[in-house]
């Protein structure tokens, strides 16, 4: 009895021994774990998600793949599908369950198949405060933290971030990220079917993906779906037909550039993204971002510059690059950019945006402008003979037309429309290159610019994008909106941090400066360098642009609602045969416009009728002049009469009347009569005039 009593007394103290080694355990370690109250304020890296005008979503942007779904947004049958495979007691244990620990250990023992021990708050423990190191006490700390966790969280909140930080393979992290990149849509219009395949990848992401083995990602479906049954929370049924309904599998995983929808716009989005918020901001912030794209438009343009590099090699003109830019004028939002023709991996260079080319005589653009809002009328009277300037070297500069014609005396409203360039050059002398300059900035133009007179032909590079920003200014009567990709940018909050739906305007010139440069640019389409490849069976204005080596060719126009400018040419600089932008770019315009505008109706620009007067006379029908500058002779003015530094030019852009819209009644005038009007049956190539092209030298 004697020996009983003893060995009880040692069995006794070796229990409280190990109970306290094991107390001593717990107190070291837990004076060692991390502080679980961060769980609370966690927040992992998200993806920023961008989307078209229409809700489309163009691109997820991340460092990991991630998108922050709140429990009540996760359907009941997905978390069942997790609870059932990775921890079915999950809603009766207090971290750890201990009768998982046996079965496991039970399992191994007699080499059945390997059963997981580890509980969702035990694996979400791992996932936010340890590492995967593979050790006893890194189990030990597992289960400490889970049964912390448990104390302090509710159930929802711990399966609430269990499911939105796990890896699930493909890049994805989280079920909604999942979701989208296995079967393109979102968490909560997942199947019994998909969300029994998520649940399955988690044990091994690389492996039972599937993208990486379908076979070995169904046998895990149908594991999940057998466990589901047991839980009760589907029948053996709903489980067969589940496993046999289609799973609705992305055919081709798609991540990064090539996944991206609209890809040209959608790079430069996350370009413009990283400027504003930065790059960390970008990948990690969890942005949703509401984009001006429109989707129909988008694909229009890159139909029509598709063809257009098409219709170049089959006419032997030799282009191998196009890019095109569309902008509503009235609010400066990029509706299109497509950048070029066959965008991927190693293709991603934006023309639109990126390259920065001679824009040719569409440049011609800021120097009228500027004219006209000098109070210089369009009927004003410059002589298009041969002129020569000194150059720094000892040599003069003699711009010519590509084909060495003169005209004589002609009108600003004709030296535009038949894009002459001796009367640029004389007119920008005239006027200045330093205004020039400066009107070009205000109305668009963020290249810089070098002050010399071959400026005024087009001789320093801009963007596609800065030409249809510039030429929106006068689409817009006068008004410059910067433009934008933008609509409304959230954090990863819901809160607004930018907001461009109601965009800034500058008054850089004034409605009737705008209304005349309309008119003078209708005369390119009409009967310019523009006819007739640019006519689009409405009113339209417009300008053409070529360099004289023919690098570089362009149209910008617009009507009263959308401007387009494009560019067509090679990367290399290599020279094109004869491309004139009155050819492949005027029609690459034409076919774009046509279609983008096809349920548009067609309407006049908005008649200043308090700011411009039209005069009559001189047997050309009338001309319009800015009030107060009407000329006692209709005939016009010869150019050595206007001086812009007296008292008679017209005050500088910002002095004038505001902008106003005219009475509804209001009729605007007819336009002149043609000057000149090429034959019906004449090529697109003849009709384009040849004294469009720039000099390549530039003068000082």
């Amino acid at each position: 009895m004697k020996i009983w009593r003893g060995l009880a007394v040692v069995a006794l103290l070796l229990t409280l021994f190990a109970a306290g080694t094991v107390a001593g355990m717990v107190a070291a370690y837990a004076r060692n774990l991390p502080d679980i109250s961060r769980m609370a304020d966690y927040q992992p890296a998200s993806a920023t998600r961008i989307f078209a005008r229409d809700g489309t979503q163009l691109a997820s942007v991340y460092k990991e793949n991630r998108v922050w779904v709140p429990i009540d947004r996760i359907p009941p049958i997905v978390r069942q599908a997790f609870i059932a495979n990775e921890d079915h007691n999950f809603y009766y244990h207090h971290g750890v369950d201990f009768s998982s620990i046996v079965r496991a250990a039970y399992a191994d023992l007699t080499h059945q198949e390997f059963q997981g021990a580890s509980t969702i708050t035990q694996q979400l423990a791992r996932r936010l405060f340890l590492t995967d190191e593979i050790s006893l006490s890194r189990k030990f700390e597992e289960a400490l933290l889970a049964i912390e966790i448990e104390r302090f969280y509710t159930k929802d909140e711990i399966l609430d971030r269990y499911l939105n930080i796990i890896y699930l393979g493909a890049g994805a992290y989280g079920v909604d990220a999942a979701a989208h990149t296995y079967f393109g849509r979102s968490v909560d219009k997942l199947t019994l079917a998909q969300a029994a395949m998520l649940a399955g990848v988690v044990a091994a992401p690389s492996v039972y993906s599937p993208f990486a083995n379908l076979d070995l990602a169904r046998a895990r479906q149908r594991h999940v779906l057998d466990r589901m049954v047991e839980s009760g929370y589907v029948t053996a049924e709903q489980a067969d037909a589940a496993y046999n309904d289609d799973l609705g599998l992305i055919s081709e995983q798609t991540p990064g550039l090539q996944g991206y929808a609209a890809p040209y716009f959608t790079t430069y989005v996350i370009a413009q993204l990283q400027r504003v918020f930065g790059k960390s901001a970008v990948e990690e912030g969890g942005l949703q971002v509401y984009t001006t794209l429109d989707r129909r438009m988008e694909r229009l343009a890159q139909e029509a510059i598709d063809w257009g590099v098409d219709q170049s090699k089959a006419e032997g003109i030799g282009a191998h690059q196009a890019a095109l830019v569309a902008i509503r004028p009235s609010t400066g939002e990029i509706l299109a950019m497509v950048g070029g023709t066959g965008f991927s991996l190693s293709n991603q260079f934006n023309r639109a945006w990126q390259a920065r080319r001679q824009p040719g005589s569409s440049f011609k653009l800021y120097d009228y402008t500027a004219a006209i809002d000098s109070g210089m009328p369009a009927s004003t009277i410059i002589d298009d003979s041969p002129v020569s300037y000194p150059m720094g070297d000892g040599t003069v500069w003699s711009p010519s037309d590509d084909d060495h014609r003169y005209m004589g005396a002609v009108t600003l409203r004709e030296a535009l429309a038949l894009s002459r360039n001796i009367v640029a050059v004389k007119l920008a002398d005239r006027i200045g290159l330093d205004r020039i300059i400066d009107y070009a900035h205000r109305m668009g133009v963020t290249a810089p610019l070098e002050a010399n007179l071959s400026l005024a032909l087009g001789s320093s590079g801009v963007s596609v994008l800065d030409q249809a920003s510039g030429y929106s200014t006068i689409a817009n009567q006068g008004l410059h909106i910067d433009p934008t990709p933008f609509r409304l940018v959230k954090d990863s909050f819901g809160s607004v941090v930018l907001d461009d739906r109601y965009p800034q305007a500058t008054d850089v010139v004034s409605a009737g400066t705008a209304y005349i440069v309309t008119s003078m640019l209708e005369d390119v389409i009409k009967h310019g360098t523009g006819y007739p490849n640019a006519i689009i069976g409405r009113p339209a204005a417009g300008k053409t642009g070529t360099t004289s080596d023919f690098r570089d060719a362009w149209f910008i126009g617009f009507t009263p609602d959308l401007v387009a400018a494009v560019w067509l040419g090679n990367d290399d600089y290599t020279q094109m045969n004869e491309s004139y932008g009155g050819n492949i770019p005027a029609r690459i315009w034409a076919r774009f416009m046509k279609a983008a505008l096809a349920g548009t109706p067609k309407h006049d620009f908005p008649y200043p009728s308090d700011e411009v007067a039209k005069v009559g006379g001189c047997g050309r029908g009338y001309e319009y002049y800015l009030k107060g500058t009407e000329p006692e002779s209709p005939c016009g003015r010869s150019i050595d009469a206007y001086d812009p530094e007296s008292d008679d030019a017209q005050p500088p852009a910002g002095s004038l009347p505001e902008p106003t819209v005219p009475p509804a009644n209001a009729t605007p005038p007819p336009t002149i009569p043609p000057l000149t009007t090429p034959s019906a049956s004449a090529s697109p190539a003849d009709t384009a005039s040849p004294s469009d092209a720039v000099p390549s030298q530039s003068p000082p």
